[in-house]
């Protein structure tokens, strides 16, 4: 997960980086009540880069054209993203730029500190002109100097440099970090330096650990949301596609394995939810058969799904609660199918297709022999079909041949 330049600058704020003087704006309105001296500069606050070649970035001298210019960024969409919010920051008269970045290396399972003489680096030549330290053990504010020394840096920059190094290790450990990184870090003609820009990305595992990050998580979530499909996918592992055939699986490789054999077969996946796991920014509990729960409500919302293709294999928590919680919502389906809300002028409403969605169900795992037995038992019950079968060859053949059967409806 990353987060926004301003929230960014924050951290960096807190944990003694130099930032510039800034100010967020949520409307052009704002710019009136501005704290901070012109010069000043824009920025919108997106998840994508090339905010600066796609006009995201503005300097701007006086209130009027700030104001025009912040209304202009705030209706100006970046790789499909609007802004919600917008950096002002003073102007910084640079000399120079460097770039720093500490980054976690799962190669040798240690952070490595990164520095180069120049920002905008082209990463195809990065390793003639990129310097690193592999920090061995623990760190000290030897390593700091040791990269600011490979750098090339001497007196008195050399010295704010490792200092910032030594900052961004702190909240690279403190905010449990796969990376931080300064691009540019600008040097002004006195040798005073300042982060200009910066990114991090937190290693999602430790998102729990720290109640702030949660919360933050928690707005990036929401975010991702507004600009899905389908709104109520939430914060769930899931692929969407926008097929008729939504899968559920206990586990990514069953979901991932299920979704190639579908479009194998000619058929076109839909929604596709990992029930294993709840998100990781998720503070209350849930169980698998919660989660199954809703994701048949997911998927019978998506009108554009025919077939929900179920496969679970191997051990499931409380597996024979797995029955009890399909049989729930199939007898759902058919009371709100057959209930008089469901019918306009004595005709039932109807869905692309099936007018409910047909199940088709593959267990595989001793766990799993009594929901089995169960359900082999179910029959065709008023236009729902429900299916067991053994293999998931043959649970994707039945899928693929419910789409077809409906199209030629």
């Amino acid at each position: 997960m990353e987060l926004l330049e301003y929230q960014v600058k924050e951290w960096f704020g807190e944990m003694g980086i130099p930032v510039l003087p800034s100010q967020t704006i949520d409307h052009p309105t704002e710019i009136k009540r501005l704290k901070i001296n012109y010069p000043i500069v824009l920025k919108s606050q997106i998840y994508q880069g090339g905010r600066a070649k796609a006009g995201g970035i503005r300097f701007v001298e006086t209130t009027i054209d700030a104001i025009a210019a912040a209304q202009n960024i705030f209706n100006l969409p970046i790789c499909g993203e609007l802004p919600e919010v917008l950096l002002a920051e003073t102007k910084y008269n640079i000399e120079k730029e460097l770039y720093l970045a500490i980054v976690l290396d799962t190669a040798v399972c240690r952070p490595i500190l990164l520095g180069c003489n120049e920002a905008d680096i082209d990463w195809d030549e990065a390793g003639e002109k990129m310097q690193h330290v592999v920090v061995e053990e623990q760190f000290s504010p030897f390593y700091a100097r040791r990269l600011a020394l490979k750098m090339g840096l001497q007196g008195a920059l050399m010295q704010s440099v490792s200092n910032v190094i030594e900052k961004m290790y702190e909240l690279f450990i403190e905010k449990d970090l796969d990376l931080v990184e300064i691009n540019p870090l600008g040097v002004n003609s006195s040798g005073q330096v300042m982060a200009l820009n910066g990114n991090v990305s937190i290693n999602q595992r430790a998102i729990r650990r720290h109640p702030e990050i949660t919360a933050m998580a928690r707005k990036f979530v929401s975010h991702k949301v507004s600009q899905q499909k389908n709104g109520k996918v939430g914060d769930w592992d899931a692929v969407e596609m926008r097929g008729r055939i939504g899968i559920l699986g206990n586990g990514a490789g069953s979901v991932m394995t299920t979704l190639d054999l579908v479009v194998s077969s000619g058929g076109k996946p839909g929604l596709c939810l990992n029930l294993r796991h709840a998100f990781l920014t998720d503070t209350t509990p849930t169980t698998f058969n919660t989660r199954l729960q809703k994701a048949l409500e997911i998927l019978v919302a998506d009108k554009s799904i025919q077939v929900i293709l179920i496969n679970f294999l191997g051990s499931i928590p409380q597996a024979a609660e797995v029955t009890e919680v399909i049989a729930n919502f199939i007898q759902g389906q058919l009371n709100q199918f057959s209930s008089p809300e469901s019918r306009s002028n004595g005709t039932k409403i109807r869905r692309t297709g099936n007018a409910r969605p047909n199940l088709v169900i593959r267990l595989a795992g001793s766990d799993l022999d009594t929901a089995k037995k169960y359900l082999s038992d179910l029959k065709m019950q008023d236009n729902i079909h429900v299916l067991l079968v053994e293999s998931l060859d043959e649970a994707v053949k039945q899928a693929v041949r419910f789409t077809k059967t409906s199209a030629k409806k």
